[in-house]
């Protein structure tokens, strides 16, 4: 079997300007950041992303700006020679892997804060992580210039963050969301999952039907149907980091919230799923 290759682009000006050449041959660029250990979630994005556009590039960056302390940034899984076959097999015709000091220049002081979508759920316990994303990302659309961008909504938080960076930095950048891919038993698919013990791996799967069961229940207005139905879930082991949580509307520009009392122990993640 001959394997597929495509061009890699390790400095930012040569990633820009293969975009741009594309571009003056008429086609429509699309754009797939990734941070690598790429799986059939991030294939499903590049496949969006080669139904909206002719060019398509795919960046593989693990961005440190966006990872906490105490959190797996030196263990990350980097796996490049594996990315570039598998976005090629998927439709990518170029891949960005700039080395960190490349996206990060000895003396940058500049960082981009969305406020207000930034500071609660997930980025009430990751202090700084929505402003890494945020930096990150508006460095890879200054790269890519004119484009649509796809992202998967699994981190749904992150979408929303980007959308609006996008809007409000007048960015020429269509954003779009894709559905999140799972794993036949539920379990959304993320490159951190590798990092499950086998029995942790069976017990992640007990949220997701609960909320998919609340969902059919509710709507924007009746997010109790939701709570309840997670509620009833048995509770999780201990192995389960727990937090005080909200549920917010779909509408970025609602102020609702609803505090999860009926379910303090509401599951966010496996202890070790971040943990260096």
């Amino acid at each position: 079997m001959v394997l597929q290759t495509i061009p890699v682009f390790e400095q930012p000006e040569a990633f820009r300007d293969a975009l741009e050449h594309a571009r003056r041959q008429g086609k429509r660029v699309g754009l797939v950041p990734t941070m690598g250990a790429l799986h059939a979630g991030h294939l499903a994005l590049i496949a969006e992303a080669r139904a909206r556009a002719s060019f398509v590039a795919a960046s593989v960056f693990v961005n440190p700006t966006q990872f906490g302390p105490q959190e797996d940034f030196a263990r990350y899984p980097r796996t490049l020679d594996r990315d570039v076959e598998l976005c090629a097999g998927a439709g990518a015709d170029c891949v960005f892997a700039p080395a960190v000091e490349a996206m990060y220049p000895d003396g940058e002081l500049t960082r981009v804060r969305v406020e207000g979508l930034s500071e609660s759920l997930c980025g009430s316990t990751r202090p700084g992580h929505f402003e890494g994303v945020a930096t990150i990302v508006a460095k890879l659309f200054s790269l890519a210039g004119a484009c649509v961008a796809v992202f998967g909504r699994k981190d749904y938080q992150q979408l929303k963050v980007i959308e609006r960076m996008a809007r409000d930095l007048l960015y020429p950048v269509e954003v779009v969301g894709h559905r999140t891919v799972r794993e036949p038993d539920g379990l959304a698919m993320s490159s951190r999952n590798r990092y499950l013990s086998g029995d942790e791996r069976v017990r992640s799967r007990r949220l997701f039907p609960k909320l998919f069961a609340g969902s059919k229940r509710a709507n924007e207005v009746r997010v109790r149907c939701v709570i309840e139905c997670v509620a009833s879930c048995k509770k999780p082991p201990t192995a389960w980091t727990t937090r005080r949580s909200l549920m917010r509307t779909r509408s970025e520009s609602s102020d609702k919230t609803i505090d999860w009392g009926r379910a303090p122990w509401l599951p966010s993640r496996f202890a070790s799923a971040r943990r260096d």
